[in-house]
């Protein structure tokens, strides 16, 4: 018997947990990402096609080409990964994670991969589109009334079937190696190293955990970089009130409208401290630069995809009044497939109050003279 507050334990106690067969399990799971891994060529870095007298390079680093579609494949494996390695994900147990969509979709795909169910909490205002692709990748989705509860229904409905909350809104900056690993910064910095301005002035992400932007942000100085990071931000969103003040503690009362990004808390993985800037960018300017992609490229994008491009396109603006040469890059996240009753739909920025004429017209004056007024 110890004395005073410690526990009682036998001076020669010895407890062995190691169960052989769950490390067997273990093993063959990373191993199956690993060879996932192995096999998914990297994403692809795109042109945008600026007028050459600007001196501008804008890049799209394409994360829809994915196996699962979008940028989140990326951070589905790493906290599959992570999990996985500390122990948390256990044979025949669920993972259980609250999401917008994209996030639950990829995890979905690995959780199907190592052979455990997956139960995907989401609000009801998710596309039809992310729920079937869920589902499609054998998910099982729980719908919530408002955004705002994801959270503790997730970690409920964990506890009650024994499984594992994942928790990207916590884990994302720690679960992926920002040091290298073939992580979007490293794949991204390669991919520029033969262009003509191989070191991006910028690099604009947008955030939903905070793990890209993070990623990104770390590379960047840990490889002796001076490319700045900026974060653009949708409306509702706490992320952008959070940096500027910073206070940690900022809400909003509404959710955001555009999927994937922006949240009504600062979410623990997204690392304000490493972020160089940040530009808040109305949800009709995003929605008006994913249609107007399309026109000048062919791709149709998803809104978080238009929410960064909005601020690369003011960043590019900015470089050219400045007469200053040099390279952009912004994300690609998704695929524009999944938003065609929303983002893409008349009807549907209607019934929102979305009116993207006036910023169709900025874009149209930015495309003719570089200034985005």
């Amino acid at each position: 018997m110890t004395t005073g507050s410690c526990p009682d334990v036998r001076l020669d106690e010895d407890v062995d947990r190691y169960d052989p067969g769950h490390r067997a399990w273990v093993v063959q799971a990373v191993a199956r990402i690993k060879a996932e891994t192995n096999r998914s060529s990297d994403t692809h870095l795109l042109t945008v096609p600026l007028p050459p007298e600007w001196d501008v390079d804008l890049y799209l680093k394409d994360e829809s080409t994915h196996p699962t579609g979008s940028l989140k494949h990326r951070l589905a494996r790493s906290l599959f990964l992570h999990a996985l390695c500390n122990g948390w994900i256990r044979r025949g147990r669920p993972v259980v994670e609250a999401s917008s969509g994209s996030t639950a979709v990829s995890e979905a795909y690995f959780a199907r991969l190592v052979g455990v169910p997956f139960v995907a909490v989401v609000a009801r205002t998710t596309s039809r589109q992310k729920i079937e692709l869920i589902e499609l990748h054998g998910g099982r989705c729980h719908l919530v009334d408002h955004p705002s509860e994801v959270y503790a229904t997730a970690a409920r409905l964990a506890r009650e079937t024994g499984g594992h909350y994942m928790d990207q809104f916590t884990y994302a900056e720690r679960a992926t190696d920002w040091r290298g690993n073939n992580n979007i910064a490293e794949s991204l910095f390669a991919q520029m190293a033969q262009e003509r301005h191989p070191e991006p002035a910028w690099v604009v992400a947008t955030a939903g955990t905070g793990g890209t932007s993070a990623t990104i942000a770390r590379y960047c100085v840990y490889t002796g970089r001076r490319t700045a990071v900026c974060v653009a931000d949708p409306e509702n969103s706490a992320f952008m009130p959070g940096w500027r003040d910073g206070d940690a503690a900022v809400t909003t009362p509404v959710s955001s409208r555009i999927e994937g990004i922006g949240r009504q808390r600062v979410e623990p993985s997204f690392v304000g401290a490493a972020i160089d800037r940040m530009i808040r960018v109305p949800d009709a300017a995003a929605v008006a630069a994913v249609r107007h992609l399309a026109t000048v490229s062919g791709r149709r994008a998803g809104g978080s995809t238009g929410t960064g491009l909005w601020a690369a396109y003011r960043i590019v603006s900015e470089m050219v009044a400045a007469g200053r040469g040099g390279s952009v890059v912004a994300l690609l996240c998704d695929a524009g497939d999944r938003y065609a009753d929303t983002y893409y739909s008349d009807e549907w920025l209607a019934g929102a109050g979305i009116d993207v004429a006036p910023y169709l017209r900025r874009l149209d004056e930015f495309w003719r003279t570089g200034t985005l007024p």
